[in-house]
């Protein structure tokens, strides 16, 4: 049998890519890309010639194969170029050609067009004319491909040019949510990436600039030293490309969490005490993604005053700062080397005009390298931190400056612990920023409370920031919440560590040093508080509040705790938790007021209640037949609303043997409230769980009580976990029918399938914790449990504690992103003995992992 066509060719790019891949694998290959790149030349070289292609024609590369960049799973670019159309029998050789490329193993994208074609295309299509602007030839009549060359040139616009990348790179970084910090971020298109350096050498060449770093470095935009760094930079990133290709076999641009461990291994990185392989990898990409913003900034803004030369005068703003064409610029070249205090001053100038668009180009570049100069001694100047203080203390435009100072690398200098923090992922399935960017966020959403056009957003925590005295504490307290994080230990007590040395630097008083230490130490006591104990409980709210201590510290722990929550991921902060925080900060005011913080007036609530029952036309004793079997803990933990709305859906229905259902769009503001009633069963809780699960609805909060007539009267919060748009009167009517039918004695239990862990989740387990501690006032137990999210986790507790013959008297439902930390108040006999609680938290964690 004879072998097929072009089989040598096939075998001699095949053995030759596995060569280059062992040789780069074994680390003896430096120089892989362009390498692979003349593989790939000799190999179309060669088909050319046999196929035949029309003498007159030229192949040429283009796109990243004509830089000479070939990576393992990339396509190889390129263009046909042709005289004049092609003949029939020049057509059919084009399409041999074609044809063989694919047959020998070239996955190929390809265009074939005429001079004239070409460049029609590149003035319609900037994709193209950027492709072209990189293209050499391979094969075939070098002088057309030089008549098209000096053409290409000729019609060049290199504003145009500019203007287009520029839009196209905003374009690009918006898809990604102008964030480089994505927990599986994209190599070559995420901001950072590749692209961000091809982007800047297609705007050096439309400026003339040839010859790569070392052109940009000869052209006065870079150092030597830093054209070297950035070059490394690229290198290391090219290759972490090329190692991802061929660890997945295919084109893959994407860091996903299947490749991180193992990238990390290849890259001889081993786990720390606090940190895994794959962390470190990614911190190590993190932060080479912020060298490579800041280089892109810099030097898009030099390349562009070189395209578009500024011939308005400088505005003066001071002795040492005056403004140029809307942008920041130090009077003096040598400005950061005469006055490193100007290194801090010039973000004071740029909070406090917030007109100015950013920074002239070399000024950039000279904060950029004077941020070597903030060292011991400039971190132990006293000018220096009122400097800093002043900052903070502007009225508008702090987070923009500090944003600014992280940019260019100025804030991790002045602030050693939050340098080491730069890139820092914590796979906590909840946390989708590293612990900068979201120390920024909430640092952001605190400044958004003193904005009175977005005082609608969220009117307390706008209303309390517009009272406090020090706004400044507040973002001291924002900036060192998380600066201890993966130092091991405590990250709260090791921050407010660090939180005292510098409020005592920076000459704040004792008491307000004292305030921001306690805030960084205390940031996550209100959230649990409201998310894990029964609020509703007076001993809660007075241990809460007595460790609070004062009404101003509540004030400032509140808006800290709603700006951290919010800054962790998009998905975890919800109207829900929102309500609870409201609630609990009220309870604590009360209390510290010396009221009786949770324990409201009950008489007065249920006199609010009947005026809301005779709204509906109702008569004065229609609570009467359900709250007579109703103890002091019900009307405790319910507000007026609620009870009025409860007894108006039970009225006259509170001996029947059928279970009511009632639902209704939540009075929080987001999901929906679900009231059941029904003669208690073992089984309720559990069918109610089934229920929620097999719709994916989540549920926020379960109130569970048994009346003294034996009724279980239970209100749960619930919410779409997949945003579906359901109308809400059809769904309404859907859950009172469906789950009133699930209640019936005689209707087994129905299953719920196990839901499935995330990507994220497998390759980052989380550790399942099951406790089950005797609660403070004895009245049962708390089982507590935090593990990694997933469908029916909720049902598969609730039939373990069924079968154990264990209630749940309350329950709080805490999902931070992928993560679940659930607490359930439960009571049960069979709980005395501690061989059975043992058995209980054991079965549990089963059921779990």
């Amino acid at each position: 049998m004879s072998a097929p066509p072009f089989a040598d060719l096939r075998e001699r790019l095949k053995s030759g890519r596995a060569a280059l891949a062992a040789a780069f694998l074994d680390r003896h290959a430096t120089r892989y890309l362009t390498r692979h790149a003349a593989l790939v030349d000799d190999v179309l070289v060669e088909l050319s010639r046999r196929v035949g292609l029309p003498s007159h024609a030229c192949l040429a590369a283009v796109g990243g194969y004509g830089r000479g960049e070939l990576f393992p799973g990339s396509d190889v670019d390129v263009l046909l170029l042709l005289p004049h159309e092609p003949a029939p029998d020049e057509q059919a050789a084009l399409e041999r050609w074609v044809q063989a490329c694919w047959d020998i193993g070239l996955e190929i994208g390809h265009s074939v067009r005429t001079v004239e074609a070409c460049l029609a295309e590149a003035d319609a299509d900037l994709t193209v004319e950027t492709n072209l602007l990189e293209a050499r030839p391979v094969w075939g009549a070098l002088d057309l491909f030089d008549t098209f060359g000096r053409r290409f040139q000729a019609r060049f616009d290199a504003q145009r040019f500019f203007d287009g990348k520029l839009a196209e790179q905003q374009a690009r970084h918006a898809r990604f949510d102008d964030s480089a910090y994505k927990l599986e971020p994209n190599l070559k298109d995420s901001p950072g990436g590749l692209r961000d350096l091809h982007t800047v050498h297609w705007l050096a060449q439309a400026c003339g600039i040839q010859g790569g770093w070392s052109g940009v470095a000869r052209a006065g935009l870079l150092t030597h030293a830093e054209a070297r760094r950035i070059a490394r930079e690229e290198r290391a990133l090219s290759a972490l490309r090329i190692r991802l290709h061929l660890l997945a076999g295919r084109r893959e641009d994407r860091l996903a969490f299947d490749y991180q461990t193992e990238l990390a291994a290849c890259l001889g990185l081993a786990a720390t005490p606090h940190r895994r392989p794959g962390e470190r990898l990614m911190q190590g990409y993190y932060r080479a993604a912020k060298l490579i913003q800041r280089v892109n900034d810099i030097l898009i803004q030099s390349l562009r005053v070189r395209l578009f030369p500024v011939a308005a005068p400088p505005q003066p703003i001071d002795a040492d700062f005056q403004l140029r064409a809307n942008l920041l610029e130090a009077r003096a070249a040598d400005l950061f080397e005469r006055k490193p205090d100007a290194l801090l001053r010039a973000f004071i100038v740029y909070a406090r005009h917030p007109g100015i668009a950013g920074f002239e180009p070399a000024t950039l570049r000279a904060l950029w390298r004077g941020s070597t100069r903030i060292d011991a001694a400039f971190r132990a100047n006293p000018l220096h931190h009122g400097l800093f203080m002043t900052l903070l203390r502007q009225p508008a435009g702090v987070t923009r400056a500090l944003r600014a100072m992280h940019r260019y690398g100025l804030l991790g200098r002045y602030i050693p612990a939050f340098g080491r923090i730069v890139g820092q992922m914590q796979h906590d399935l909840f946390h989708v920023y590293t612990v900068d960017e979201h120390i920024l966020t909430v640092l952001r959403n605190v400044r958004r409370f003193t904005v009175p056009e977005l005082a609608h957003e969220f009117p307390l925590a706008s209303r309390l920031i517009t009272a406090f005295d020090k706004p400044e504490l507040l973002y001291l307290a924002a900036l060192f919440h998380d600066i201890a994080k993966g130092r091991g230990g405590d990250h709260s007590e090791l921050g407010a560590a660090d939180a005292r040395r510098f409020c005592r630097r920076h000459g704040l008083d004792k008491a307000d040093s004292a305030l921001v230490a306690w805030l960084v130490e205390m940031h996550l006591v209100m959230s649990r508080t409201s998310q894990k104990e029964d609020i509703s409980d007076p001993e809660v709210i007075a241990a809460f509040a007595a460790r609070v201590g004062d009404a101003r510290r509540l004030d400032a722990l509140y808006l800290l705790t709603v700006a951290d929550i919010r800054g962790t991921s998009p998905t975890v902060w919800n109207a829900w938790k929102g309500k609870l925080l409201e609630d609990l900060y009220h309870a604590a005011r009360a209390c510290l007021a010396g009221g009786e913080a949770a324990r409201s007036d009950i008489a007065a609530k249920q006199d609010e209640a009947r005026i809301n029952l005779a709204l509906y036309g109702l008569p004065a004793d229609a609570a009467d037949a359900l709250w007579r079997h109703l103890d002091e803990r019900y009307f405790i933990r319910f507000d007026a609303r609620d009870m009025a709305w409860q007894a108006r859906m039970l009225w006259r229905r509170t001996d029947g043997r059928d279970a009511v259902v009632r639902a209704r769009l939540s009075p929080a503001g987001e999901g929906i409230q679900v009231l059941v009633y029904a003669p208690d069963r073992p089984d309720i809780f559990a069918r109610i769980c089934g229920f929620f699960a097999r719709i994916r609805y989540t549920i926020l909060e379960a109130k569970i009580h048994t009346t003294g007539n034996g009724y279980a009267l239970d209100s749960f919060q619930v919410m779409d976990l997949v945003h579906r748009g359901i109308h809400y009167r059809d769904f309404l009517s859907f859950v009172e029918h469906e789950l009133a039918r699930d209640l019936e004695p005689a209707r087994p239990l129905q299953p719920v399938p196990r839901g499935r862990l995330s990507r994220h989740q497998r390759h980052h387990p989380y550790p399942t914790t099951v406790q089950l501690d005797a609660d403070a006032q004895g009245k049962g137990y708390q089982l507590s449990i935090t593990c990694a999210d997933r469908g029916g986790l909720l049902f598969a507790v609730a039939d373990v504690l069924m079968r154990h013959g264990v209630s749940v008297y309350a329950a709080k439902i805490d999902t931070l992103g992928e993560r679940v930390e659930d607490t359930f108040l439960i009571r049960g006999a069979r709980l005395q003995a501690a061989a059975e609680r043992e058995a209980l938290e054991a079965e549990i964690r089963e059921a779990l992992e």
